[in-house]
């Protein structure tokens, strides 16, 4: 169903140019009202800063492979997102990752030797350009008070995605994530549409806890968090139907053959 991206570069990044107040001193950042990346990606990287109210409006699920991350599901196919239309504009209410809010920008190391992170962002983004319109990157040759909001929000998001990191580790520590599946009946087809290849917490182990390991992770803060991702779990059945709603639901399952009649 999803696993951790294997590319170079992040989902939804074509390039990434560090911003200059020498080249870029004339560019400006302009409102997009669509997102046309969104429109095939169904799985988004999600911090864990964002579970309880991510948790509301998608299922929270973890890649599989050895590195997890936390994923927003926004379809249960690949290619297909439910909560945006073919233009990449939301269709109603939902929860918008903050991986998603923070393109085209983000921080990266400059040189492999250094851990010094610079603000880089997609130069083919149509958000940013040397534009007559929209707010100025750069004012007097320093940041303006638009840049220095973006910088600090990726610096948050990358202490968000430490936790996050800290925290799949702890849950893999404690053997409680396993490989997780999701049986889909419907009256319409006579076999389930079954969904693997993502993992999840484990809930007979977290029953199965002794009380100290449980009174731990509920003082650190974690037992909120796996909740949050069991409970929105429930909404896959809502994210399918969707889907089958908006004709992009997979497809029929063949009915399983029937003996033959002496």
């Amino acid at each position: 169903m999803a696993s951790a991206p294997a590319n170079n570069l992040p989902i939804f990044y074509n390039d990434l140019m560090p911003l200059s107040s020498v080249d870029h001193v004339d560019f400006r950042s302009r409102t997009v009202d669509a997102a046309p990346f969104l429109v095939s990606q169904h799985a988004i990287p999600l911090t864990i800063d964002e579970f309880v109210s991510a948790q509301r409006f998608v299922p929270i699920i973890f890649s599989s492979g050895a590195d997890s991350v936390p994923l927003a599901l926004m379809g249960l196919n690949e290619g297909v997102n439910v909560f945006v239309d073919d233009e990449g504009k939301l269709r109603g209410p939902a929860y918008v990752p903050a991986y998603v809010r923070r393109y085209p920008w983000m921080l990266a190391k400059l040189r492999p030797d250094s851990e010094e992170l610079s603000l880089c962002f997609d130069p083919t983004s149509s958000a940013i350009g040397a534009f007559e319109e929209g707010t100025a990157l750069f004012q007097d040759g320093k940041p303006s008070e638009l840049t220095q909001g973006v910088l600090k929000f990726c610096e948050d998001f990358e202490q968000a995605a430490a936790r996050t990191s800290q925290f799949v580790r702890e849950l893999q520590e404690m053997d409680l994530l396993m490989d997780g599946e999701v049986s889909i009946q419907t009256p319409v087809n006579e076999q389930p549409f079954v969904y693997r290849g993502f993992r999840m917490i484990n809930e007979e182990k977290l029953r199965d806890m002794r009380g100290d390991q449980l009174r731990k992770i509920n003082q650190n803060g974690m037992l909120p968090l796996i909740y949050a991702h069991l409970f929105s779990l429930q909404l896959m059945r809502e994210i399918f139907e969707t889907q089958v709603s908006q004709g992009k639901g997979p497809i029929a399952l063949p009915a399983a053959p029937q003996p033959a009649e002496a």
